[in-house]
C-alpha cells in the first residue's frame, strides 16, 4: 500500500479526519481538486459539540482566540435602529457543559487551523491533485490522480463536497430536494461605517422581515451579507455596484460597501446520500448530507463525521466500520430536519427564525441503540455524549474529564473502590493518593450516576461505549 488511507477533499471534514488519522499514525494523504485554498466565510457557526470536538483535537485554543462569541443584531428599519436581537440567549458554563453556546470564526480561517494541526503529524494537504478514477478489490483502492499518479490505498474517503466525485463514480443516489422558488444572495464584503460589535438587519418598516443581514467576520475586515430574493427576481447580480444598490435602498445610503471576495445566489439543497459506504470507500461531510445554512449544522456535521470514522479506520475491524454508517447517517438525517425546519421559518416570515436552540447545539446527539451502544437505563446511557467535570489529583491539582478523554484513547472511568487500569474516581471529601482522582463537589457522580463500584467506559470520539 502506498498510504492506508486517502482522504479526497480538504475541507473542515478531511482535515478532521486526517488530523485523527495522523495522531494515531496512521498513513494518510489528503488531497484537493482547489489550486489555493479557499478564502472566504460559509460555514462560519460552530456548535458547543464541535468546540468539545475541537478541544480533542488539540484546536480549540486558537479557533477561540482568532473567533468570536455571538453579537446582538441590530434592527434597522427605515435607515433607523429600532431594536437588537441575540440569536442565542446568554447561557452560563456548567461543569458537564464548558461550552454551551455556538461561537463564529469564518470557514477558511478554520481550515487554516485544521491544516497547521495537520502539518503538526507531517501531514500536508495536496493542492491542484483531484481525484479522477478509482477501482476497489478486496484488499484495498487504487485511485488515480490528476497528476497522473497512481495511489493503492486501503481506504479511500470522499469528503469532496456536494458535488462529491466519489459518490457519483459509487452511483450513490443523493436524496433530496433543490428547491428553486427559495433563493438568497450570499457573500463576504467590507462595509464602512457599521459596527462590528453588532450584527446589522437592513429593512423598510413595511417588509421588516424582508431584508439584508450583515455578520461581522472575526479576524477579517469583512462582514457575512445575506438577503432573501423575491419571487420576480430571477436574474439577480452578484456584483459589488449591485450588492450596494440593494443596500441603499433599505439603508438610505448610510453603508459604503468595498472589496467583494465572494458571492453567488444560494438555492436551499437538502439532500442526503442512500449509502455512507460501498466496501472500503466511505462518505463523510457534504459528499454525503447537504444542508441550508439555517441553523449552522453543515459544516459540523461534517467535522463530527471526520471525529466518528477516524478511530474506526485506523482500527479496522468490521464491526467498527458497520457502525460509521449507522450511526451517523442517523445523526444527519435529523440535524437535516432542524435545518429545514429554521429555513421554513425564514420562508414564512417567522420573527423568531433566527432564534437557536439546544436542538442546534448537537450536544444531545446520541448513538443509542447502535451497534455500539448496547441497552441501557438512566438518563446516561452508552452512546450518549460523554459528561465533563472537575477533579482533583493527589496533588491537589484541578483535572477536568475532557482532559482525561484528550487524545486517540478510550478512556476506562472507575467510581469508588474497584480495580482499573484507567482512572479511578472516589467522592467528594475523599483523600487521593497514587493516580486516584476525588470528585470535585459532586459533579462527575451526578453526571455519570455514579455509585460505589460504577464503571464507564468511553469511546475514542468521547462517546459513552459502556455502563458497568
Amino acid at each position: 500500500m502506498d498510504t492506508r488511507v486517502l482522504i479526497a477533499g480538504a475541507g473542515p471534514t478531511g482535515l478532521t479526519l486526517a488530523i485523527e488519522l495522523a495522531r494515531r499514525d496512521v498513513a494518510v494523504r489528503i488531497i484537493d481538486k482547489a489550486e489555493t485554498y479557499f478564502a472566504g466565510s460559509r460555514g462560519d457557526g460552530m456548535q458547543p459539540r464541535t468546540l468539545e470536538v475541537f478541544e480533542d483535537l488539540g484546536v480549540l485554543d486558537a479557533v477561540l482566540a482568532a473567533g468570536m462569541a455571538p453579537v446582538p443584531m441590530k434592527i434597522h428599519l427605515g435607515g433607523e435602529v429600532v431594536g437588537e436581537r441575540m440569536m442565542f440567549d446568554p447561557v452560563e458554563p456548567t461543569p458537564s457543559k464548558p461550552y454551551p453556546t455556538g461561537w463564529f470564526l469564518g470557514q477558511s480561517q478554520t481550515e487554516g487551523i485544521l491544516r497547521d494541526r495537520l502539518a503538526e503529524f507531517g501531514v500536508r494537504v495536496e493542492l491542484n491533485t483531484a481525484l479522477t478514477g478509482f477501482e476497489q478489490d478486496a484488499d484495498g483502492v487504487t485511485a488515480t490522480l490528476s497528476t497522473g499518479e497512481t495511489v493503492r490505498a486501503e481506504y479511500l474517503v470522499g469528503a469532496d463536497g456536494g458535488k462529491s466525485f466519489v459518490r457519483k463514480t459509487l452511483g450513490i443516489a443523493f436524496e433530496g430536494t433543490t428547491d428553486e422558488s427559495i433563493r438568497m444572495l450570499l457573500g463576504d464584503v467590507v462595509a464602512s461605517g457599521l459596527d462590528r460589535n453588532h450584527g446589522h438587519w437592513f429593512a423598510t418598516p413595511d417588509e421588516p422581515m424582508s431584508g439584508m443581514m450583515f455578520s461581522p467576520l472575526p479576524g477579517t475586515p469583512h462582514f457575512q451579507f445575506g438577503a432573501p430574493l423575491g419571487e420576480g427576481e430571477t436574474d439577480v447580480e452578484t456584483a459589488l455596484p449591485a450588492v450596494q444598490a440593494r443596500l441603499d435602498a433599505l439603508s438610505g445610503g448610510t453603508v459604503v460597501l468595498s472589496d467583494l471576495a465572494w458571492s453567488t445566489v444560494w438555492r436551499p439543497n437538502v439532500r442526503l446520500a442512500a449509502r455512507f459506504r460501498d466496501g472500503r470507500v466511505f462518505l463523510a461531510g457534504d459528499a454525503a448530507h447537504v444542508h441550508p445554512p439555517t441553523g449552522g449544522q453543515g459544516l459540523n456535521t461534517g467535522v463530527q463525521d471526520g471525529y466518528n470514522l477516524g478511530w474506526k479506520l485506523a482500527d479496522g475491524s468490521p464491526e467498527l466500520l458497520d457502525s460509521y454508517e449507522i450511526e451517523r447517517r442517523a445523526v444527519a438525517a435529523r440535524v437535516l430536519g432542524v435545518s429545514a425546519d429554521l429555513l421554513q421559518k425564514y420562508v414564512d416570515g417567522d420573527e423568531d427564525a433566527h432564534r437557536r436552540g439546544e436542538d442546534t447545539q448537537q450536544l444531545d446527539i446520541t448513538y443509542r441503540g447502535g451497534p455500539l451502544s448496547p441497552a441501557g437505563t438512566g438518563a446516561l446511557r452508552p452512546g450518549d455524549r460523554a459528561p465533563d467535570a472537575p477533579l482533583v489529583d493527589a496533588n491537589g491539582k484541578r483535572v477536568r474529564l475532557f482532559e482525561l478523554f484528550r487524545g486517540p484513547h478510550a478512556t476506562e472511568l472507575v467510581f469508588g473502590d474497584g480495580a482499573t487500569s484507567g482512572y479511578r474516581i472516589l467522592p467528594t471529601g475523599s483523600v487521593a493518593t497514587g493516580t486516584d482522582l476525588v470528585d470535585e463537589g459532586g459533579h462527575a457522580y451526578a453526571a455519570y450516576e455514579a455509585t460505589d463500584g460504577r464503571r464507564v467506559l468511553i469511546r475514542p470520539d468521547n462517546y459513552v461505549w459502556s455502563i458497568s
